[in-house]
């Protein structure tokens, strides 16, 4: 028993037919109408868009029985034999097998001898891409001044490789891709003639498949019938075609977005447990990523996504929730991993790591913003005004508390506002660098402030000092000693562990004279405003504004002035007097 596949048995047999490729459809026909038909036509576009079918429609408009017409019969003998391929006057030549020129000298030969029974002679090449420079110069003189009763069609992939030569002497048809939605409505259609019943999600994974190439589509739909039958199931389309499903895709999704780690963990064990690429899959992350960018810049997008009604309300309500710069940075790390991928040794491992950096990324800030903010700092010191007091934290914005009992950088549960309240009020009294003690000490004695606390610490562990250095101090009341740290920065690492957290417990009950009680504060980025600075960074404040200060003063010197003035140069670097006094002598030494 002969089967024919459901790509040339539902082949297009007239314009009409043309899935997604209306454009080459009207021109066709209106040249044919019109009686201004070319001599030489280039179809160009991707596998499977129906530039071949396109040909032979034409050759039978060309050549039908019935009179030159847009709409062949299809009845007639001639349209009989083009569509079946056995045309006597219609020759259909594969370019990758005839590539020399002396099977372009053969078709010279043939060219000049009338049709034997029908209009025209028309050459079909296909992939003509492939015929060598010499078969080409070959053609060229015939192309340019063909005998009036021949006609070229040349299909390709790879239009670039043609000489201009050729493309010159052509009128050139480029083929699209056939949406998504297109080709759904052909498989469906399809489906009901052959009496198959599917679901509309499961014509969707094969429509996917096919990459926007209707051959390719139902090449996929054959493998799809005859492996479920005249009934097809979701889940067997997902299992025979390797694709993810979606919920699983979209659990991943929120874990990622919702900085979920173990939810994007277990999403990864269930890619793997049930066979999945972890390849296909992070190209799924990526596809869907772009979705949410296109909906988050897109208020309409019409023609810009493909995708069930229910999955783009569910991507519009995730977007939502996320800011664009958070989705265009995890686009880069998927892109990336998903090439990492085809060459790894460990493939879940890198998979697994990738997701678990975004689901920690912390949220993106809008650099004019940050810049604002700089400018609106370094104005304020060089002026010497006081900085101004920080606004009190809502609650949305207030920092996650981590237990220092446990090495966690965020928690994913909120703190009580009674909690929130004595953080904020805490923040707001201790914006001064040194902290004066409410219990077991002397305000007025320096030494138990904390900037002679760091110091001191720094002096017998510098490692420690340094990492203190870099932290928010929010609360001092003793027992009390409550700091914070950039979510999930190296300082907060380094400080939930057990062993520096001990060495300067140790250190601050000996400088305090009684026991303390240390908790770790991890600080989200966009909360960085309105929490105390570290000393480190009011050490940074103070360093530039004295840079900026020498800097101005050099600048208005009037010897600095007179010699820029002759000599017409700039002033590239600044140094204060002392430091350039120590480089000369330790050049000397």
């Amino acid at each position: 028993m002969s089967y024919l596949v459901l790509a040339r048995k539902y082949r297009p047999q007239s314009f009409e037919d043309l899935v997604g490729q209306e454009h080459v459809s009207q021109t066709l026909g209106n040249a044919i109408k019109t009686g201004r038909v070319h001599h030489a036509f280039l179809f160009t576009g991707a596998r499977g868009v129906g530039k071949t079918s396109a040909a032979r429609i034409f050759a039978k408009a060309l050549n039908c029985e019935q009179g030159l017409t847009p709409q062949p019969c299809n009845v007639c003998q001639s349209c009989l034999e083009i569509s079946s391929g056995q045309g006597l006057d219609v020759f259909e030549i594969d370019g990758a097998s005839n590539t020399g020129v002396d099977d372009v000298r053969e078709l010279r030969e043939n060219i000049r001898y009338l049709p034997s029974r029908s209009r025209y002679k028309i050459f079909i090449i296909d992939e003509v891409h492939m015929l060598s420079i010499n078969a080409f110069n070959a053609l060229l003189k015939t192309l340019e001044e063909p005998p009036a009763h021949a006609k070229f069609i040349f299909a390709t992939t790879e239009p670039h490789k043609i000489p201009i030569t050729i493309l010159s002497r052509c009128q050139r048809f480029d083929f699209r891709k056939i949406t998504l939605p297109s080709i759904v409505g052909r498989l469906k259609e399809i489906a009901t003639a052959e009496n198959i019943r599917v679901s509309d999600r499961s014509l969707g994974l094969v429509a996917r498949r096919g990459e926007g190439s209707m051959r390719d589509a139902l090449s996929t739909f054959d493998q799809v019938i005859a492996f479920c039958g005249e009934t097809v199931g979701d889940e067997d389309v997902q299992g025979l075609l390797g694709m993810v499903d979606r919920r699983l895709l979209f659990d991943t999704l929120e874990g990622i977005l919702w900085h979920d780690s173990q939810r994007v963990l277990h999403g990864v064990r269930r890619v793997d447990e049930l066979g999945h690429s972890f390849r296909q899959f992070c190209r799924e992350l990526v596809e869907a990523f772009r979705s949410l960018v296109v909906l988050k810049v897109v208020p309409d997008p019409e023609g810009l996504l493909d995708g069930a009604p229910d999955e783009l309300e569910e991507l519009r309500r995730l977007a939502a929730s996320v800011e664009l710069e958070d989705l265009e940075r995890a686009v880069t790390v998927l892109v990336r991993t998903e090439g990492e991928l085809a060459g790894s040794s460990f493939p879940r491992l890198a998979l697994e790591m990738a997701l678990v950096r975004l689901a920690h990324l912390p949220a993106g800030r809008e650099v004019a913003g940050l810049i604002r903010q700089m400018e609106d700092l370094q104005r304020r010191l060089d002026s010497g005004a006081p900085v101004a007091e920080r606004p009190a934290m809502t609650k949305s914005e207030r920092p996650v508390v981590t237990s220092p009992e446990r090495p966690v950088v965020t928690s994913p549960e909120r703190p009580t506002p009674e909690k929130c309240e004595q953080v904020v009020a805490d923040s707001a009294n201790n914006q001064a660098a040194s902290v004066s003690v409410s219990q077991g000490g002397d305000a007025g004695d320096g030494r138990h402030g904390w900037q002679d606390l760091v110091q001191l610490v720094k002096k017998e562990r510098p490692r420690l000092g340094g990492v203190l250095e870099h932290g928010r101090l929010l609360l001092l009341e003793l027992p009390n000693v409550e700091l914070g740290f950039v979510d999930g920065s190296f300082h907060l690492l380094q400080m939930q562990g057990v062993d520096l957290q001990a060495a300067f417990s140790k250190m601050a009950e000996d400088f305090f004279g009684q026991p303390i009680s240390l908790k770790v504060v991890a600080i989200r980025e966009q909360d960085q405003a309105v929490v105390p600075p570290s000393l480190a960074e009011e050490r940074e404040a103070r360093e530039s504004t004295q840079r900026n200060r020498v800097r101005d003063e050099a600048l208005a010197h009037p010897g600095i002035q007179a010699a820029q003035k002759i000599f017409g140069g700039e002033v590239v670097q600044v140094k204060p007097l002392r430091e350039g006094i120590d480089m000369e002598h330790k050049d000397r030494n």
